[in-house]
């Protein structure tokens, strides 16, 4: 992914209003991103615990999106899938991340949900950059790139749904 900057992270929101856009929380660590290694930029909202936002580049041009997740953590047993990157996490290592759709629909409350990490590091997973603290990476015979293409695929597929 090509490094952005705070401007044009805020006017790629699809799914929230401009305003809400400029009132977000965007990462101050912009400039120390391994950029090269990031399929999508993802970050938690420091502010509010239950709000997240990725920032996919998409023909060319970065595309953002607002979600929620729920804020309880699972127990320790429970072991969840992130269906973006395919890795395994113990308790709350994977959320339920729900977005407003884009235009209309959203404004009339129709959502939708995806399984993903809750720390939205599916890109350094994929690449052995980040290791999932007491889970998991299913050894597989698909090569890195190819994990990195299903990656997007998957990301992509859940943006399409949203309507961005």
């Amino acid at each position: 992914m090509r490094s952005l900057d705070e401007q044009e992270i805020r006017n790629s929101f699809a799914n929230c209003s401009k305003g809400e856009a400029r009132r977000l929380a965007v990462p101050r660590d912009l400039g120390e991103r391994p950029w090269d290694d990031l399929d999508f930029l993802g970050w938690r909202d420091p502010g509010a615990p239950d709000r997240c936002y990725v920032v996919a580049e998409r023909e060319g041009r970065p595309v953002g999106v607002a979600l929620r997740f729920p804020s309880a953590r699972r127990g320790f047993l429970h072991r969840s899938m992130c269906s973006v990157c395919l890795t395994t996490h113990h308790g709350g290592g994977v959320s339920l991340m729900t977005a407003r759709k884009a235009g209309a629909a959203g404004r009339e409350g129709n959502s939708v949900g995806v399984y993903m990490c809750t720390d939205l590091a599916c890109s350094l997973y994929v690449r052995g950059r980040k290791v999932p603290e007491a889970g998991l990476r299913i050894e597989e015979s698909l090569t890195t790139d190819e994990q990195i293409a299903r990656v997007t695929g998957n990301l992509f597929a859940f943006l399409d749904k949203l309507g961005v």
